[in-house]
């Protein structure tokens, strides 16, 4: 089977990477050949996010639409479309709609994210999001064989539109993503996020300042797209987010951190449909973490055997300071979650289901 998976952003989108791209060897290996072809290359993903260069944004826009073209006339070539939220981050879904058409080929819709919910966007405020053309997923969900879900959320939401759904969680590779030595004098807190889930690890601060008083930490945060972070006595350790980094972002800590809040970019609807990526990353190197139990987050992991949920303040200082305090309680909890992980999220188990669900929309057993 030939598959074109049609994606807004490169590899270096958290969802290319880890929902399509990393799949493609063991669906290879089950008879599945499958074509990533992002919308955004890496020059333009990175360009995107900074401020001006208008000219030049424009410009790689233009290019990306011809090069969305050229993959609507190969279509036919393939078995199946696989979208991976939507083929283009702006507009409506003309190439998804060419694409059915002039292939003639089957539609499997992916969404890790509560994509029919409509949001400000963090980047580009109400212009960007009137041009995100919200409306699209639900019209793509009614034209899908079957949508493939990041959480039950989002596949209870997919079945009251009438089609098939399958929950695959976002899961990551466990030979890569694996515990590692930790050779810290003091213990190391941390956050691995973007700028825009930025607002969730602040409103936590209150709490790691008061612990500041008591222990002694360091707080490594990533990706936040901030020049200089200062907390009331805590040491903090900002970096930028690095590909080549990020499973030793995850690796090197002693406590990860998973706050989610609601922002005005992301309502509690919106919240409610994430897939708890991040829970998902420490369990799989072995990092015992707090984290706010909301929507599907609640039902990863093992609640005071692989991590602590916290919802207020006082829940976060006190998880964390049992974990500040005791060594053999992070080592305990870290080898629950690197076990739960390995019994739960690995490539091997969820290509398989992967496998089967793009099997069953080209034979017709998925489709309505």
């Amino acid at each position: 089977m030939r598959v074109l998976s049609v994606c807004s952003y490169p590899n270096e989108a958290a969802a290319t990477r880890f929902r399509v791209g990393q799949f493609a060897e063991p669906l290879r290996k089950r008879g599945i050949e499958i074509d990533v072809r992002p919308f955004l290359d890496s020059k333009q993903f990175e360009q995107f996010y900074r401020s001006g260069e208008f000219a030049g944004k424009v410009a790689g826009v233009a290019g990306s639409v011809l090069r969305r073209l050229s993959d609507v006339l190969r279509s036919p070539k393939y078995d199946l479309l696989l979208v991976q939220r939507e083929a283009m981050f702006f507009g409506p879904e003309i190439f998804e709609r060419l694409a059915l058409w002039f292939g003639i080929i089957p539609l499997v819709l992916d969404l890790d994210d509560a994509t029919y919910i409509p949001y400000k966007s963090p980047t580009y405020g109400g212009i960007g999001s009137a041009l995100k053309f919200f409306g699209k997923t639900d019209r793509l969900i009614k034209r899908s064989a079957v949508v493939i879900c990041g959480n039950r959320f989002i596949a209870e939401y997919v079945e009251s539109q009438g089609t098939r759904a399958v929950v695959i969680p976002t899961v990551v590779d466990t030979s890569i993503f694996a515990p590692r030595e930790k050779k810290h004098d003091v213990p190391t807190l941390g956050w691995i996020g973007t700028h825009s889930t930025f607002p969730s690890i602040e409103s936590i601060y209150p709490a790691l300042e008061r612990l500041a008083t008591k222990h002694r930490f360091t707080l490594r945060l990533v990706g936040t797209g901030r020049s200089a972070i200062s907390i009331p006595g805590v040491e903090v350790d900002n970096l930028p987010w690095s590909l080549e980094r990020e499973p030793a972002d995850f690796a090197c800590l002693d406590i990860g951190l998973y706050p989610i809040v609601a922002s005005a970019s992301a309502s509690d609807e919106w919240l409610k449909g994430k897939s708890g990526f991040k829970a998902i990353q420490y369990l799989a190197v072995g990092v015992p973490f707090v984290m706010s139990p909301v929507g599907v987050g609640a039902e990863i992991g093992i609640n005071e055997e692989t991590h602590f949920n916290a919802e207020s303040n006082d829940d976060w200082y006190n998880a964390l300071d049992s974990l500040l305090s005791d060594p053999q309680m992070r080592t305990r909890m870290g080898g629950s979650a690197r076990k739960h992980s390995l019994e739960n999220y690995t490539i091997d188990k969820w290509s398989a289901v992967l496998a089967d669900v793009l099997f069953s929309a080209i034979d017709g057993a998925g489709r309505r």
